[in-house]
């Protein structure tokens, strides 16, 4: 298992909630629980229901798509340990403990693709 990145709502969010709310924004629901996004002609996951919204990216390709997920539901994506993922200015940001650091640009990051991370 992965580093684990949640959305988090003021308010829970319902599997039904969630089903309607993410094909406008081009998600598609695979299966019971994995959502999934489209690229290069393929469907790459994104992230799994566990009750909540669970993703464990392996490219800025995945992170961006679940801050694109988070926005969609009116959400916050926070990583394992508090830390917070943001896109602000068109650049993603994890802020922890009052500093920023920048990932990347996020339109580049989405045309990118879903390449995983060198080890």
């Amino acid at each position: 298992m992965g580093y684990e990145l949640r959305v988090v709502r003021e308010s829970p969010l319902a599997f039904a909630e969630l089903a309607r709310a993410i094909a406008p924004a081009g998600f598609e629901l695979r299966g019971s629980d994995e959502i999934v996004a489209p690229h290069g002609g393929g469907r790459h996951a994104v992230a799994h229901w566990r009750g909540q919204l669970v993703g464990e990216p392996g490219s800025d390709w995945q992170l961006a798509q679940l801050l694109r997920l988070s926005a969609v539901l009116g959400a916050r994506l926070v990583g394992e340990d508090g830390e917070v993922y943001a896109v602000r200015d068109g650049v993603i940001e994890a802020l922890t403990g009052g500093s920023a650091v920048e990932i990347g640009k996020f339109d580049e990051i989405i045309d990118a693709g879903p390449s995983a991370w060198s080890p």
